[in-house]
């Protein structure tokens, strides 16, 4: 047995008494077993683990093992293209589904692309450019059977509002849309590099609580946005906040706001969220919400061509132009001013891209029970933006809306997306001249019909009820997108977000145990009331990694425990604690900074005249009238270089630990079985 550092000469006979009855325990113990040490690992071999474990914890090389080198050429293949491995087993049964999917999707998809595209300010026919081209892409790329991609109203907007800062669309179109073009092109190398670096965690920092604040505040920006189409109004604010949006349209009551717009736009909104309820009510009837817009861009777009309302004041389409997508490789800016602003602009909409498709792929995947790659969608989905980017598309994803329809329309694979993609085309070749009388105001409307599904009332009360942290992670970012900008909203959703990590990692819980009657239990005194805590005795438990940034904490944290509850004994004239615990088996890992704030907690008791015992004993069978400290380590020891103990030992078992160079014995038999260590 090691003495430890500083021991009191009064203590070795009650540290005397403790180790006899320590080692009459052990020797007395039919189901002692000595925990042997794990091999000693070199530096290299343990680094080279890590990495594994934090870059390919999927093991994505393990299918190449022991193939030969054809096959080995066959499965890459498959790997980047996910159609070679599904499409050998493709048939009739499925091409129905798919059909069916994609000819809804595309009724769905032609009006809301028109739409979208305004919301980018940009021309209508890039909206379309963007749900022919990247489909394509992703169909040969994806992993998902059930997305649909496209142009998405949230993406929509940050691409307008972030592009319009640095240039007007107005008075240099071109250069605007050289800059659209630019960061697409960016967007899609952001995403393409983190799924291949494999870098996807980065996207989980955007927590659900800030998603669910950030889309809703976006749904009412992206809806206040459409007040200018929807009323008719021309000279409309270019800022996006609350504020500013209706001072423009209240100015405009008396002189800017057109009746036949808002009764077109009023009318058509009604059918839509009538369509949409009767969808949500009836799943059979799904194909209502997916053709109502279609149905009535139609018969909006003839009402004007027949009352030729566009004379009277209605802002119509106009002219999109027929043809398919022109290259645009050359107006990328590569280097220079706009690269840079491009690079930053798409980097942001990359990551709010990736995060809505990557949710969406993964719901979807649990209902139907099979595995989606987050790094292989992340390559997908940047390879198609940079082929969008060169084929003048714009920033394109997963759609929540029409991957709802596309699944509830029994789509099988994504064969959906090619579907969709040859209507498109159809509709670029021949159907385009059509839409010049569309109404705007009947855009507008089904904007709003289609963001109005972003505000999850019922996810922010659940949140609210759950943790209250979330709640506000939550609100700041919707408040932040509502009052001030897009870019502001999502900044807020991030900063809270880490914040929030940062305050669990340097602030770890803490808490009282108490024992459970009739049971060999400890819990929580807080949340089990019916938990006493154990006479002379206090149990403190730590529910996470003592690391360097809160190892002081927890350390200033386990004496702030004591001197509360010694405080509460002397004002109640009970007898004084004799016994302190530190229950550490919540403790998955602990550094050499936790080592050193334990050690110094060791000299701080040590210089109040608090016992720390060595070897843990019986807790009633002491008679020491002072504190004795035992601090149980979990199977994450602090012998970084030999770990102490093997965490599959058996409950009931005497542990034992190498510590301060030796093989020591560390405690009596206990229900847990965890592995102890007494500092």
């Amino acid at each position: 047995m090691v003495q430890p550092v500083s021991a009191e000469a009064d203590n070795n006979n009650f540290e005397a008494r403790g180790l006899s009855s320590s080692h009459n325990l052990i020797e007395n113990s039919k189901d002692i077993h000595k925990v042997g040490l794990p091999q000693r690992r070199k530096l290299v071999s343990e680094f080279a683990d890590t990495f594994k474990e934090t870059f390919f914890a999927d093991d994505p090389l393990r299918p190449y093992k022991d193939q030969p080198r054809a096959r080995k050429l066959v499965l890459s293949l498959q790997f980047l293209f996910p159609i070679l491995e599904w499409g050998r087993n493709y048939n009739l049964s499925k091409l129905k589904g798919d059909l069916i999917a994609g000819l809804t999707i595309a009724s769905l998809c032609i009006p809301q692309d028109i739409g979208y595209a305004k919301l980018a300010n940009m021309d209508p026919k890039y909206g379309l450019y963007s749900s022919f081209v990247p489909p394509l892409i992703y169909a040969a790329m994806g992993s998902s059977r059930d997305i649909a991609i496209g142009p998405v109203a949230v993406v929509s907007l940050l691409i307008g509002t972030l592009v319009r800062k640095e240039i007007d669309p107005t008075t240099n179109k071109e250069e605007y849309q050289r800059l659209v073009f630019t960061a697409t092109f960016f967007a899609g190398v952001t995403q393409a590099a983190l799924g291949f670096l494999r870098l996807g965690f980065l996207v989980e920092f955007l927590s659900h609580a800030a998603i669910v604040g950030f889309m809703a505040g976006a749904a009412i920006t992206i809806s206040l946005q459409q007040l200018k189409g929807f009323l008719g109004i021309k000279n409309f604010t270019k800022n996006t906040d609350i504020v500013s949006v209706m001072k423009s349209v209240w100015g405009s009551v008396h002189h800017g706001w057109n009746w036949q717009t808002i009764m077109i736009g009023t009318v058509f909104l009604a059918f839509l969220l009538s369509a949409k309820y009767i969808g949500k009510k009836n799943k059979k009837f799904f194909w209502v919400p997916a053709i109502a817009p279609l149905i009535s861009v139609v018969l909006s777009t003839f009402f004007v061509y027949i009352t030729r309302a566009d004379e009277h004041g209605v802002q119509i389409v106009r002219h999109i132009d027929k043809g398919l997508n022109p290259s645009s490789i050359n107006r990328i800016h590569f280097h220079g001013h706009y690269a840079a602003k491009g690079f930053r602009i798409g980097a942001i909409a990359a990551l709010i891209a990736l995060t809505e498709a990557i949710a969406i792929g993964r719901t979807f995947a649990a209902m139907k029970d099979y595995q989606l790659d987050g790094n292989k969608e992340m390559v997908a989905l940047g390879t198609m933006n940079i082929v969008g980017s060169m084929t003048s598309c714009y920033v394109a994803t997963g759609s929540f809306s029409r991957s709802a329809v596309n699944f509830m329309a029994g789509c099988q694979t994504a064969v959906s997306n090619i579907v969709m993609s040859l209507i498109v085309m159809l509709t670029l070749l021949v159907i385009t001249p059509l839409f010049k009388y569309t109404p705007n105001a009947i855009l507008s409307a089904i904007i709003i019909s289609a963001v109005i599904s972003l505000i999850d009332i019922e996810a922010a009360t659940l949140i609210w009820k759950v943790d209250k942290l979330d709640f506000i992670a939550c609100m700041g970012a919707f408040l932040g997108v509502i009052f001030v900008s897009v870019e502001i909203g999502l900044l807020i959703a991030v900063g809270i977000s880490i914040a929030k990590i940062l305050l669990q990692v340097t602030r770890p819980r803490t808490a009282l145990l108490g024992h459970i009657p009739r049971t060999t239990i400890y819990r929580n005194v807080e949340q089990y009331p019916e938990a006493t805590k154990v006479p002379g005795a206090l149990i403190v438990r730590i529910d996470s990694a003592v690391y360097f940034t809160n190892s002081n904490y927890v350390k200033e944290r386990i004496l702030r425990w004591l001197r509360d509850e010694e405080e509460q004994l002397n004002a109640k004239i009970l007898p004084k604690i004799t016994f302190l615990i530190v229950e550490m088996s919540p403790v998955i890992d602990i550094d050499t900074s936790g080592i050193h704030a334990f050690e110094e907690l060791y000299r701080t008791l040590q210089k109040h005249e608090v016992q720390v015992s060595r070897v843990i004993v019986p807790l009633l069978q002491s008679t020491n009238t002072k504190t004795n400290v035992y601090i149980f380590l979990s199977r994450a020891c602090s012998c970084k270089s030999r770990p102490c103990g093997d965490s599959e030992t058996p409950h009931g078992q005497v542990h034992r630990a190498h510590w301060r160079g030796q093989d020591i014995p560390l405690g009596q038999r206990s229900r847990d079985g965890l592995c102890s260590k007494i500092i």
